[in-house]
């Protein structure tokens, strides 16, 4: 396993390989990796001969007051757990490699991120396509590997995929949990102790919805309404918020009667966390 800095030395490699007749995974990071990340680098090693992982804090996804300086960095931990579960390549650029000077070219999207993360984080999504569209062009692999707690980000990945006819499969993977419940994500780190505890609220309101939709109740803001009462009575929550939203446009519906994605984001003190339950799952 080894590290490079620079889009040739990474295109060189792949060349490499090519040339052998290996395939090429790829898993899109932004470091700071935990047991979801090694979920997904896993995924690729049983899939493909060669897996790269990229490990780039993109400044293009984070708005102004987010945390982008603050955001948990360690490349010597990271290449530890991808070397552990099988990666033979770490991509880390520094964002002048990523983004040269005079860089004006984007990629975005309508429709899919008009809700949820994208209503409360308008730049975000247009990050995230572009840098992912960049990966693709980079690594050119034959499958890219994304975790489903990150839900409207896969569907957006998968529908700019298919919309710019990119000849590349995009794999869903499921949510990694601590032991107890919380969804393993990066910005855990943040949460005091106390804090840690209350973020509980988000997998308790997961499995309250999915309780719900598991009794048959199909109307949706019965559903979010009980999920947001049930975090409005933890004092350290504040929700940015709890929809049920259609799997294929990410549109909010108002009755479940097709495979819907319930998604919240909720604050723990300054630190936001996301959660999320497919109803076609329950």
């Amino acid at each position: 396993m080894k590290i490079v800095k620079t889009i040739a030395e990474v295109r060189t490699q792949v060349k490499e390989w090519r040339a052998q007749g290996l395939t090429v995974g790829l898993v899109p990071t932004m470091g700071y990796l935990h047991e979801g990340h090694a979920s997904l680098i896993e995924a690729s090693h049983r899939d493909n001969d060669r897996t790269v992982v990229s490990d780039f804090v993109n400044p293009m996804q984070f708005g102004p007051t987010e945390d982008l300086e603050s955001y948990p960095r360690d490349l010597e931990r990271d290449a530890q757990v991808v070397e552990e579960h099988g990666g033979d390549l770490i991509f880390n650029p520094e964002p002048e490699e990523m983004y040269h000077e005079g860089f004006s070219s984007f990629v975005d999207m309508t429709v899919l991120t008009q809700e949820l993360c994208g209503l409360s984080r308008p730049i975000h999504f247009r990050g995230v396509c572009t840098v992912v569209s960049k990966l693709f062009n980079i690594v050119k692999p034959d499958r890219a590997y994304f975790g489903k707690k990150d839900a409207q980000q896969l569907a957006v990945i998968r529908h700019m995929v298919d919309d710019l006819n990119m000849d590349i499969e995009i794999v869903g993977c499921p949510i990694i949990r601590e032991a107890d419940g919380l969804a393993k994500s990066s910005r855990n780190t943040y949460l005091s102790p106390a804090e840690r505890k209350a973020a509980l609220v988000l997998s308790q309101a997961i499995n309250l919805g999915k309780a719900m939709v598991g009794e048959g109740i199909k109307d949706a803001a019965e559903i979010t309404g009980a999920m947001k009462a049930h975090i409005n009575a933890e004092p350290l929550a504040k929700i940015d918020y709890v929809k049920i939203v259609d799997c294929a446009t990410m549109q909010q519906i108002d009755v479940l009667d097709r495979p819907a994605l319930c998604a919240i984001a909720v604050y723990i003190g300054k630190t936001r966390l996301i959660d999320n339950f497919f109803t076609e799952d329950v």
